[in-house]
């Protein structure tokens, strides 16, 4: 097993030392750009040494006008996969199916060989054709032509990180200025965002505790993780950062400027041995998240004592009140009275189910629930 190199430093190796000089003897001239952006855990630099077992290795993404993919993408394709060298930096660039298992889903596994021509992973596509297969959007997104908000909040984040993550290691077609207006949401989107942040917090702020007074231990300690997860959901939108998907939330949430302070307090909440400890250490996260809220300056400061709720004996952050506050905030009259009708938020705010996540197909269906 050669020494780990992470995948982006392999990718972007690759490309300049094996795919660009392939490409500028046969094909000079021609216009492309070149990246690793998208699906992989190399393209948000989480990769370790056990990422490589499989959709791991030597690869680069092409981008061609689609003038240019009609006429070369196919002998392009062929060039490469008899051309480019077997192994590169002691890992193989041929890739292969599963062995063993339930049939072809699709998995690309690394494999050594020294003869025949390279089943290789370097993706020729245009810039529309992957935009349209990756979030159900096309490429024609302009500073007139802008997305909606009902389309920024029908893709998930997971999805709008990966777009923006990685690296272009050339660029002729200007994926750059695609990358920028997508690098986050605008204004009101992020006002609506935040206002159903709080708005999940609200739904469940009260539950836990009287799950507690009438001994539902497990339901108690279930609902305050679903607490947690939407604190730190609510953090990444305070620093303006894209979640990414399960696999990698925690290590990015460490990550953000707050997690120095919360990661102690959403960690009590899990590991509480009775409803006092978690019901402490839930209410320590609230206050920080109610300061966060004011340092950003985007309503009047709110006051960020907790207040009781009703007469039940326990404390909550009164959600409400930042959830209002940003709602007033919001000019566009789409997502006004998409919130006043009920602010169920992105998809990511409503829905962690990977399926729906990944089916671009139902994006526009999705999108369809913020309309009028």
């Amino acid at each position: 097993m050669p020494a780990f190199i992470p995948g982006l430093s392999l990718s972007r190796a690759f490309f300049h030392e094996a795919v660009a000089p392939i490409i500028n003897q046969d094909y000079p001239g021609l216009s492309y750009s070149a990246a690793l952006i998208g699906s992989g855990s190399e393209v948000l630099g989480y990769d370790t040494e056990v990422s490589t077992d499989h959709h791991w290795g030597p690869r680069v993404m092409l981008f061609l006008r689609p003038a240019d993919h009609a006429r070369h993408a196919p002998a392009l394709r062929d060039l490469l996969s008899h051309r480019l060298p077997y192994q590169f930096a002691g890992y193989s660039t041929h890739f292969g199916l599963p062995k063993v298992g339930g049939g072809d889903d699709g998995t690309q596994i690394p494999e050594r060989i020294d003869s025949g021509p390279v089943n290789h992973r370097v993706e020729i596509m245009t810039i529309d054709g992957y935009l349209r297969a990756h979030i159900g959007i096309s490429a024609g997104i302009s500073a007139e032509q802008p997305l909606s908000a009902a389309d920024w909040l029908s893709v998930p984040q997971q999805k709008l990180l990966s777009l923006n993550a990685g690296e272009v290691f050339r660029d002729d077609l200007d994926l750059a200025a695609l990358r920028a207006r997508l690098a986050w949401y605008p204004h009101d989107v992020w006002l609506y965002l935040l206002a159903c942040g709080w708005s999940r917090i609200g739904q469940d702020e009260h539950l836990a505790p009287r799950a507690a007074m009438v001994g539902d231990e497990l339901g108690a300690a279930l609902i305050a993780g679903r607490l947690v997860r939407s604190i730190m959901q609510l953090c990444f939108l305070m620093a303006r950062r894209y979640a990414p998907y399960a696999k990698w939330f925690g290590s990015a949430f460490a990550e953000l400027p707050c997690a120095s302070e919360l990661i102690p307090a959403l960690r009590g909440v899990q590991v509480a041995k009775d409803d006092e400890d978690r019901q402490a250490a839930l209410c320590e996260a609230y206050e920080s998240l109610n300061r966060q809220h004011n340092a950003l300056g985007l309503t009047q400061a709110i006051e960020p004592a907790l207040l009781p709720f009703h007469n039940r004996g326990f404390q909550v952050s009164a959600a409400w009140r930042y959830c209002e506050a940003l709602i007033q905030r919001i000019g566009d009259d789409q997502l006004r009275a998409a919130a006043a009708r009920a602010p169920i938020g992105s998809i990511d705010q409503f829905s962690d189910n990977t399926d729906l996540r990944e089916a671009a197909h139902l994006r526009r269906k999705i999108a369809g629930l913020y309309q009028r």
